[in-house]
């Protein structure tokens, strides 16, 4: 990997022309800059897209680079704002509502489940008086009086299991983002 002082020495030789001062630059940080960009887009060819554009605009404004210290954040800034435009520049896509009223079914129903598949994997200690509670639409009083149990313990069978529901969710929730993540992302060569 090449250090910045060893860069930046290669982009400030007085002895380039602009065309290779320039392509100093693109060679020397055009990983960084698609790493950034893909990061940014979540696409591989809107990522690709998006450091063309930053490399057009940097060829046009290449002489304003006074400092060659600074051109990785210069280039990251051209590489943000590019960003910019995409979406300033991009129609509005319509959905049609109906289309969207089919997804939130569907979604309701899998996350019915979800719910209803993690209510019965708690203990019957905690699950009956959630039940009792949310299903059933009885106060904490009245389930004490139901279970036999103290009002106080209620109370906490009804936190812990609410907490151990959250953190059941919590724990899908990183499974699924954990599934979905991409690391060591570069460009096919």
């Amino acid at each position: 990997m090449i250090t910045e002082f060893i860069k930046t020495t290669l982009i400030r030789s007085s002895k380039l022309t602009r065309k290779q001062r320039y392509e100093s630059l693109v060679s020397l940080y055009s990983d960084d800059l698609y790493r950034y960009a893909f990061w940014l887009c979540k696409d591989q060819h809107d990522a690709e897209d998006l450091v063309q554009e930053t490399y057009l605009r940097a060829w046009r404004f290449i002489d304003d680079l006074a400092d060659d210290k600074v051109a990785k954040s210069w280039l990251i800034t051209i590489l943000r704002r590019e960003n910019a435009r995409r979406f300033r520049n991009k129609p509005i896509e319509y959905v049609d509502i109906d289309d969207c009223h089919l997804f939130a079914e569907e979604q309701y129903v899998d996350n019915k489940q979800l719910l209803q598949e993690k209510i019965a994997n708690l203990s019957s200690t905690y699950r009956e008086p959630l039940l009792l509670q949310v299903l059933m639409g009885f106060t904490a009083e009245e389930v004490a009086q139901i279970l036999n149990l103290n009002v106080n313990t209620v109370l906490t069978r009804l936190a812990r299991a609410k907490k151990q529901l959250k953190e059941k969710q919590a724990d899908l929730d990183l499974s699924a983002s954990a599934a979905r993540c991409v690391t060591g992302v570069s460009r096919e060569a």
